[in-house]
């Protein structure tokens, strides 16, 4: 159900001496921004494209026609949404900057390792890492395209390596089941197959970060009776 007009916020884009704008839900026109899959019919309060949200007055079809090649006020959403601004509040703003920080800590703590010890630095020592190296995050861009340059700015405060392992394990066929579907949310199956008593043998990369949370996770879904081997360490 779309956002109320009182709860949404102005998405606002200044072109060939105009300007045009549009009341969005603010959090699912962040999603739309970062390329996730989003109706444009969700993220509109009201299906209109104004010159002055707040006074009401609306663009007319011939100047949407004239600059933006169609009058359809859904297909010119789309653009002032990719090529404008979103006009959050100081709220907002502070909660999806907070929110976009930890994806991104997260996602490093699953993919990079401590070369010393060979196990992921935690979350919050992530985070307080990227305070103190002032990385710029960027609220409407998706958070695994950010982490590349961010790395390289924590190194000189962290030490990290990112680290993919190839591992190999073994499941007896009762726990097959269950386990299937758990087991590729972790990473890439390299290869497989099946032994005559039904037990299912793999090779599966992941993520160095995530080795532990992966053999807490298949010791859960077998109660204990899965074997594992590391089999390779690869540096990214």
């Amino acid at each position: 159900m779309p956002i109320s007009v009182d709860k949404a916020v102005i998405a606002r884009l200044k072109t060939h001496g105009e300007t045009f704008e549009i009341l969005v839900d603010p959090y699912l026109a962040r999603d739309y921004k970062e390329g996730r899959e989003v109706e444009i019919e969700e993220i509109l309060a009201a299906p209109y494209v104004f010159k002055d949200a707040h006074k009401g007055d609306k663009a007319s079809e011939h100047e949407m026609e004239k600059i933006f090649g169609t009058s359809d006020p859904y297909e010119v959403a789309k653009i002032i949404l990719k090529k404008g601004e979103v006009q959050l509040t100081q709220q907002q703003r502070r909660e999806m900057l907070e929110d976009k920080k930890r994806q991104i800590a997260t996602i490093i703590h699953r993919h990079a390792v401590d070369p010393r010890t060979g196990y992921p630095h935690p979350v919050d020592r992530i985070l307080r890492a990227m305070e103190e190296a002032g990385v710029h995050v960027d609220i409407f861009r998706d958070a695994e395209a950010q982490v590349p340059p961010i790395i390289k700015s924590l190194r000189r405060l962290l030490p990290l390596k990112i680290e993919m392992k190839v591992i190999a394990v073994k499941i007896p066929g009762d726990y097959v089941g269950r386990a299937y579907g758990e087991v590729r949310k972790f990473g890439n199956i390299k290869r497989e197959e099946w032994a005559s008593d039904g037990s299912w043998m793999f090779l599966i990369e992941i993520p160095g970060g995530v080795e532990e949370e992966f053999y807490e996770k298949l010791n859960a879904l077998t109660k204990g009776n899965v074997v594992t081997k590391l089999v390779e360490r690869k540096g990214l």
